[in-house]
Order: structure tokens, then C-alpha cells, then sequence
């Protein structure tokens, strides 16, 4: 066996045992759920994870979940994290632990890295990554990007040359629309033929999560309003049929479109909508800043109207695997995939906007700090994309943590949901008191954790302090809280001008 994943929770080294093993593991499995429908997840990420963990957890139907990852140095932890009792996602959702301790009391859930497990599927839910290469930067004034759908290929070929021929395949993840009819359902055509097995039997559907990471994770699957629509009317009784089982429908009732290139689209215009109303707010908040006003209390005035209420803060920053790309997807579609001679001109400003936020943040603050950085000891608390959650992917604070020690800053890390940053490939402080110490010279919010907030002790703490520079992000102090630390230490808010 050899050693190739470490967690990203404990930071444990992990290894590959054979494949016979897993093999046997899966046979004993399906031997003691034997005559259970059997739903098989592709991807045990972020949302891969917590979908299988609500499949499991279904009120209408007893499930055998198995879910499918890599041998990867990034993912294989993750198989055997599920198997050994430590669930991979930490998130403020205390129904997370709640449904996993579930399933390992029905012992109805498992994890692997062997394909065979598609073969014995009834559902196949696909949740894999699907990244968009930026390669412009984020202080590029340019944005350049390219899709590559090759390793989303291949995963779709793993499922048409292990599936049965009847199996529902419903497609979560996050493309660019038209993937359904133009690369899955040929890819599955293809691969079953070559097996010499019917393609009239099997459904094709997407349908496209809203997964919220944070204290209503869960509920944001089980308790929320779905869109789907299949490849053809037998594959949309068949999605409604099986989303019916996990899904509180009665309440929250499905919403059908008519093929699945509407629901690709559907999700990216969602995503696209509140990246553009992101890059709005940092316009503005750019406007606040030079004109001395607080941005906040101008959005919080303007949220009374019922029209505006969704209108946004600014922040360091767009993180997270959603906004960071998907404007993007739809816009490679249209030209790609529909053959358009023009991109979505706007949501790509949109996203390029979004992503110098770090930058614009790092400037800002160098531009009230009257010292040079190097040396200095800098404290970042949140290094997640997202409050309450321990998700890294795509966040802001990377690029920031970037320029800060490209400026010569002795940087330290905490985040009360991360213990080893992924991204970067180094330990992540979880215990405050031990964060903040006598000899830091800046501290950073630049993540707006509940921790973090309307936290006494922590103002005490900061006030029994030496003189430092506190920089807050995200606006996370109240107006009180920034005037008792101005008392002793330099402030600012990004956001609130020069107040």
C-alpha cells in the first residue's frame, strides 16, 4: 500500500489499499442492503458529501449510499475519513453530525474509490468538480479563462462503462449549458452500445443544487426548492420520482423546465445574478471609500425598500466554487457549444470586478498603514471563503494572504472551521485565545465568522492588548465595537470610508 492523501481535518496520512479490498467492502455492503434501491454519488466534495449524507437520511426511502471519489492526494482522505467515523466537511450545521451518525447507525453509507460500485447503481447523482482555468490573475485588468471538460469526460465515461442500462443518471454539477444533450447523453450512448446494452433504457436529468454551506447546509438540500428537467418525459418522471424521496416537496414543491439546457442555464443565471450584484456593491463601496461614507448604513437604508433588499456589502472579496466560475461557464456555452460570435459581456466584467476585490482590499490597507510590512507580525482570522464553514476553494483571503506576504508580513492563521488550508499546504489555528498574542502587530477579519461576532471576550482581549492596526474586511464590528478599539488601536473598515 502506498501513502497519498493527507486530511485536511487532522492533517493523518492515508493509504491506498487494493483494489480487492475495496471491492470486497462493497460486495459485503450491498450483500447486507440487499433489495434496497442503491444510489451511488460521483464526487464526495462539498456538496458530493452532504448529498449522500441526505440520501441516507431520506424520509421516504431506505437508501444503500455509496459514494465514489478518487485516488487522489486531495480526495482519497475523504473516502476513508467517511468509512473510519470522521465526516470530511466541517460546517455550523449541527444536522451534518446528527445525519452522519445516522447513517453509520444504519450502516447504510460507504465510500470507495472502485468504479465497480456504479454497476450495481439504480440512481447515479454526479457532484464532481467541473473548474474553469482563469489565467489572467487577479490584478490582471484582462480576464482570460478556458474550460476543460476533459476530466468531466472522463468521469462520465467512468459511469457509461460500469452502469446498468436501466440506471438513473442525474446530474448536479455545475456546467455549462447544454452538457446534458451534447456531451453526457453521447458519452453514455457511446459507452453503452460498446457494451452491447440498450440506450432506451436509461434516464438522463439535471438538476441543480443550492447548497448554502454554513448552519443550514442540510436544510438547504432537504428543505429547499429544486429545479430539474430530463433529456426526455420518461427521464423527468424519473429525476421527479427519486427528488420526491429526499426532497420536502409538499413544501417545497419541484419546479420543472422543459429540457435540461434550461436548468444549466437556470443555475449559472442564479450565480451569475449575485456575482454581478457583488462587483456592483464593490463599485460602490470603491465610491464610499473615496468619498469618506460608511457603505453600510447607505445598504442598510436602502434594504427598508422591499424591491432593493437583496442589494449587497462589500467585502475582501468573491470566493467559493459557484461565483468564481460560472458566470464564466455560460459564457464559454455561447460561444462554444451554441456557436454565438459574443460572449456575456457583462458577467464577465462582473467576474473580473470580483476577482481583484483582494487586490483592492490589500491596496486599501496599505494606504492607512504607515509602515512598511516586513517583519511585521500579521494575524488573518478566517482563511474560508464563506462564514461559518471550513470551505478554501477559490477564497479571497488566498490572494490576500498572497500579497501580504509578498510584502515581507510574518503571517499566522486562524479559522474556528479549518486546521489544514488545503490551498496552501499549511496548518490553520482553530483555538482563538491562542491566535492572538502579545506580539502581533496587525490583525485581519477577513472572514466573518460567528466566532468572530458581537464577541465580548474578544473585544476585552484586543483591548488588554499593545497598540495595533486592526483591519476588518467584511465589516463584521458594529459601529460601537469600532469606536471602543479606536480607543487604543488604529481601525478601519473597509467600506465605511475614512470614518
Amino acid at each position: 500500500m502506498r501513502k497519498i492523501s493527507k486530511s485536511s481535518i487532522s492533517g493523518i496520512e492515508y493509504a491506498v489499499p487494493e483494489v480487492s479490498d475495496d471491492r470486497r467492502a462493497i460486495e459485503k455492503f450491498l450483500a447486507l442492503h440487499s433489495g434496497r434501491p442503491v444510489i451511488v454519488v460521483q464526487g464526495l466534495g462539498f456538496v458530493g458529501a452532504v448529498m449522500a449524507l441526505v440520501c441516507a437520511n431520506s424520509r421516504e426511502e431506505e437508501y444503500a449510499v455509496i459514494g465514489v471519489d478518487l485516488v487522489s492526494e486531495n480526495t482519497f482522505w475523504k473516502i476513508c475519513s467517511i468509512n473510519e467515523g470522521v465526516f470530511p466537511v466541517v460546517a455550523s450545521d449541527p444536522n451534518i453530525e446528527l445525519f452522519y451518525q445516522r447513517a453509520r447507525l444504519k450502516n447504510n453509507l460507504l465510500a470507495t474509490f472502485d468504479p465497480f460500485a456504479y454497476s450495481a447503481a439504480d440512481v447515479i447523482i454526479v457532484d464532481i468538480n467541473l473548474d474553469v482555468n482563469k489565467t489572467s490573475g487577479y490584478d490582471k485588468e484582462l480576464l482570460s479563462y478556458n474550460v476543460d471538460l476533459s476530466a468531466f469526460k472522463k468521469a462520465i465515461e467512468t459511469i457509461g462503462n460500469n452502469c446498468k442500462e436501466n440506471a438513473l443518471i442525474l446530474v448536479e454539477t455545475t456546467v455549462p449549458p447544454g452538457t446534458c444533450l451534447k456531451i453526457v447523453k453521447p458519452i453514455i450512448d457511446s459507452c453503452l452500445q460498446k457494451r452491447g446494452l440498450s440506450i432506451a433504457k436509461y434516464a438522463l436529468g439535471h438538476s441543480y443544487e443550492r447548497v448554502m454551506p454554513g448552519p443550514d447546509y442540510i436544510n438547504s438540500i432537504q428543505n429547499f426548492y429544486r429545479v430539474y428537467a430530463g433529456i426526455d418525459e420518461k427521464s423527468s418522471i424519473r429525476v421527479k420520482k427519486f427528488l420526491q424521496t429526499i426532497i420536502s416537496t409538499e413544501k417545497y414543491p419541484l419546479t420543472q423546465l422543459g429540457n435540461t439546457t434550461a436548468t444549466e442555464m437556470a443555475k449559472v443565471l442564479e450565480n451569475s445574478y449575485r456575482a454581478m450584484n457583488i462587483a456592483f456593491a464593490q463599485e460602490w463601496s470603491r465610491f464610499a471609500e473615496e468619498s469618506g461614507v460608511n457603505i453600510y448604513e447607505i445598504v442598510n437604508a436602502i434594504r427598508q425598500r422591499p424591491t432593493h433588499a437583496n442589494l449587497m456589502y462589500p467585502g475582501i472579496g468573491v470566493g467559493g466554487y459557484c461565483l468564481t466560475k460560472d458566470p464564466l461557464l455560460a459564457s464559454w456555452a455561447k460561444k462554444n457549444l451554441f456557436g454565438s460570435p459574443e460572449a456575456l459581456v457583462q458577467s464577465e466584467t462582473g467576474v473580473r470586478i470580483n476577482d481583484k476585490m483582494p487586490l483592492f482590499a490589500f491596496q486599501y490597507f496599505l494606504g492607512h498603514y504607515p509602515h512598511s510590512l516586513q517583519g511585521k507580525n500579521v494575524l488573518l482570522l478566517g482563511v474560508s471563503y464563506r462564514s461559518d464553514v471550513g470551505d478554501t476553494r477559490y477564497s479571497p483571503v488566498e490572494p490576500f494572504y498572497d500579497y501580504m506576504s509578498d510584502a515581507g508580513a510574518r503571517l499566522s492563521l486562524h479559522d474556528p472551521y479549518v486546521s489544514f488550508w488545503e490551498e496552501k499546504n499549511i496548518p490553520v489555528g482553530i483555538h482563538l485565545d491562542e491566535a492572538i498574542r502579545e506580539e502581533l502587530d496587525v490583525i485581519v477579519i477577513s472572514t466573518a465568522h460567528r466566532e468572530y461576532r458581537n464577541n465580548n471576550e474578544l473585544i476585552a482581549r484586543l483591548l488588554s492588548m499593545g497598540e495595533l492596526f486592526i483591519f476588518d474586511t467584511v465589516g463584521l464590528f458594529t459601529q460601537e465595537e469600532v469606536d471602543l478599539l479606536k480607543a487604543k488601536h488604529v481601525v478601519k473598515v473597509l467600506g465605511r470610508g475614512d470614518m
